[in-house]
């Protein structure tokens, strides 16, 4: 979970980037949201160096920047450029760094308040156009600087790592090949209970998936169990109680959801008021993820394991069947604070399945640069 960071040096901010997207950016240009008060790191969003440096496109994409810096509370902005070419000193509109930056600086002019612009190559850092040699020496201050930070070393110890590319953040390896074939038998098996049962013997399947849930939760990672998993994650009143058992206090809350599911809805009396009841504890939960009046973080050790359960159903899946544990993965992984790593996972989810609703509904949420709730409350 990505705390609430606050730089004082830019070496400070630049160290904190590739931990913050989560692999280290190449041919990038990088925006870090500062707000205030004293200078909060808010959103980070990367492009790619050449999208934004194009003449037209480009300008649209530097508004849409500017956009999601301003709707994330961003005051100030510290634009980074990620290159292996050499960058020219003075301005010069052949260049792609100055191409890109200059419409970034347009899309800004009226909207946002300082912006400094850097820029990292393979030999070293210095602010882009500067040309004095005591604060930016010929091919730019050490890079070496960047990994003696105190923002590096704290999140070192935090245990953030930092991929080589941004494929490399939704790799996920894949189990061997008999647990993969136990685990497919499982779902198969599983499935064909659902398929055959009459309502209450699918209202017992979806209970028995949960409880499976909750075992792999305490560290039951056998292949049959993550076969079981892949196939209740097909059903999505099975996948939407999984998701709710992440929240923080929703105690039973799950359990209540798949409690005569088939037929609750369409009961009278009692069964209809706690249908209605359920249904707004389930709204309340949501709020806590994604609303910042009320948003909370998720607690560390329970998204850990859901995280390393849900890896686990990808390891041993099909890989035609996997939209909904790498859709639920992402969206943790969003909820966490991590959006470079969410949307990988996500285009892999939308791949395996493009019409996928709550992938939808995420894709929307991240190409906005709408963060979690917790992180964006007033107090956070």
């Amino acid at each position: 979970m990505t705390p609430t960071l606050r730089v004082r040096e830019p070496q400070e901010l630049l160290a904190l980037i590739p931990f913050q997207l989560g692999f280290q950016p190449r041919e990038s240009v990088v925006a870090v949201s500062l707000r205030e008060p004293r200078h909060r790191v808010g959103l980070v969003m990367r492009v790619d160096l050449a999208d934004l440096a194009q003449p037209d496109d480009g300008r649209q994409l530097a508004r849409s920047m500017v956009s999601h810096v301003a709707a994330d509370g961003g005051h100030d902005v510290v634009l980074v450029v990620y290159t292996d070419a050499p960058v020219p000193l003075a301005r010069d509109g052949d260049s792609l760094a100055w191409r890109a930056v200059g419409h970034f600086l347009g899309a800004a002019e009226t909207f946002l308040g300082s912006i400094d612009a850097w820029v990292v190559s393979e030999t070293g850092y210095s602010v882009l156009g500067c040309s004095d040699p005591r604060c930016c020496p010929p091919g730019g201050r050490p890079l070496t600087d960047l990994l003696s930070t105190i923002v590096g070393a704290e999140m070192v110890l935090a245990g953030a790592v930092v991929m080589e590319t941004r494929d490399a953040l939704a790799w996920i390896p894949r189990a061997p090949d008999l647990d993969r074939r136990r685990a497919n038998a499982a779902a198969n098996r599983s499935r064909h209970q659902a398929r055959d049962g009459d309502p209450a013997a699918r209202d017992r399947w979806r209970q028995d998936g949960f409880a499976t849930w909750r075992a792999a939760l305490d560290g039951t990672l056998a292949a049959a169990s993550l076969g079981r998993l892949e196939a209740a994650l097909d059903d999505v009143l099975v996948r939407d109680a999984i998701l709710l058992s992440l929240v923080p206090g929703v105690g039973d809350l799950p359990e209540r959801l798949l409690a005569g599911s088939d037929d609750l809805g369409r009961a009278g009396g009692v069964g209809a008021q706690e249908r209605r009841r359920t249904d707004a504890a389930v709204g309340r939960a949501m709020a806590a993820i994604v609303d910042p009046r009320v948003g909370v973080p998720p607690e560390d050790d329970l998204s850990s394991a859901a995280q390393r359960t849900l890896e686990g159903i990808v390891a041993h899946g099909r890989r035609d069947r996997q939209a909904p544990a790498l859709t639920l993965l992402a969206l943790l992984t969003w909820w966490r604070g991590s959006a470079a790593r969410a949307g990988a996972l996500l285009e892999r989810a939308q791949a395996c399945d493009p019409r996928y609703r709550l992938a939808e509904l995420l894709s929307q949420a991240l190409v906005s640069g709408m963060a979690p709730g917790w992180v964006r409350r007033p107090d956070s």
